[in-house]
C-alpha cells in the first residue's frame, strides 16, 4: 500500500492555494482518486479521468480516495497565454453557455496519449522544464477545442464578472474562506460597494457575518449531524482549530466539545 500523498505535475505559473480559481486549470488524474468541491457541487475523478475547472470560481480538492495516494497533472492556462493563443490562431469563440465550475471532458484518445507525451520532458525530480510549457500548453489547448470546440466561448471570454444577487451568493458561498475583495470581485462590484450592499441586507458588516454564520453552521453540523470538531472547521473557513474554538467560546460561550445544546441555526 502507498503513503497517503498528493503528488502534483503544475504546467503554468503557481496558482495560489486559495479556494478562488483565478485561472482555467485542465486537471488529469494519472493514478488514485480524488474528490472536490467546486461552485455548488461535488465532483469526483478517477485514474485516467479529466476535466476543466473554469476561472472565477470557488472551490476545493476535499480529500483523496481509495488507498490515500493521488497523482494529478494541472495546466494552469491563464489569460496572458489565452491572449496570446487567441491572437496567433485568430480564433473566434462559438455560442456555449454552462454555469458549471468544473467540467467533465467527454472521453477521447488523444488526451491519455497526450499525457503520456509528457513523460520524457520531466526531469528526475518529476518537474518540467519551464521552457516547455507554453509549447505542451499549446498542444493540449488545441487538442481541446479540436474534441470540444465551444469550449473557446470559456478560454477566450475575458470579462470581468457581471453584477449578480449578492444575497444569494453569499447564502450559497460563505463556507469557502476567501477575502472580501474576492467575494466583491465575483459578485461584480467594487469593495466599497460590496460592503455598503451587504450591509443594507444583512446589516451588519460582512467579516462578522460570515464568522456567526460560518459558527452556527458548524453547530448544526454538530448537534445534528454528530460532525467532530476535526472533520469541518476547515470546511466553514476557518484556518486553524484554535481559531475556530476561539470564535466558538466567544459567540456561544463555551468551547465547541462535549454536549452542545440546541441553537437555531439562523
Amino acid at each position: 500500500m502507498k503513503v497517503a500523498v498528493n503528488k502534483t505535475r503544475l504546467i503554468g505559473p503557481p496558482i495560489a492555494k486559495e479556494a478562488f480559481i483565478a485561472e482555467h486549470l485542465f486537471f488529469y488524474l494519472v493514478e488514485g482518486g480524488m474528490q472536490g468541491f467546486y461552485g455548488d457541487q461535488y465532483y469526483t475523478l478517477a485514474a485516467g479521468q479529466y476535466g476543466l475547472v473554469r476561472k472565477n470560481r470557488l472551490g476545493r480538492q476535499t480529500h483523496v480516495q481509495g488507498e490515500g495516494y493521488a497523482e494529478k497533472v494541472i495546466f494552469v492556462f491563464d489569460e496572458v497565454f489565452l491572449r496570446a493563443f487567441q491572437a496567433k490562431h485568430q480564433l473566434t469563440t462559438v455560442n456555449f453557455q454552462t454555469d458549471h465550475a468544473f467540467l467533465s471532458l467527454p472521453a477521447n484518445d488523444l488526451i491519455p496519449a497526450f499525457i503520456d507525451s509528457l513523460q520524457p520532458y520531466y526531469d528526475p525530480s518529476g518537474q518540467m522544464d519551464r521552457s516547455f510549457f507554453d509549447v505542451k500548453r499549446e498542444e493540449l489547448l488545441l487538442i481541446l477545442l479540436h474534441i470540444q470546440p465551444e469550449l473557446s466561448a470559456i478560454f477566450f471570454d475575458f470579462a470581468a464578472p457581471e453584477k449578480i444577487n449578492l444575497e444569494a451568493f453569499m447564502n450559497r458561498n460563505f463556507r469557502f474562506n476567501v477575502s472580501l475583495e474576492r467575494f466583491a470581485f465575483m459578485t461584480g462590484r467594487s469593495l466599497s460597494a460590496f460592503k455598503r450592499d451587504f450591509e443594507a441586507i444583512y446589516h451588519q458588516t460582512p467579516s462578522r457575518w460570515l464568522t456567526e454564520k460560518r459558527l452556527r453552521e458548524a453547530h448544526y453540523l454538530m448537534t445534528s449531524e454528530n460532525k467532530r470538531v476535526s472533520e469541518i472547521y476547515l470546511d466553514l473557513g476557518f484556518e486553524s482549530l484554535s481559531h475556530f474554538s476561539v470564535a466558538f467560546k466567544k459567540l456561544f460561550g463555551y468551547r465547541p466539545s462535549g454536549s452542545l445544546p440546541n441553537i437555531p441555526n439562523g
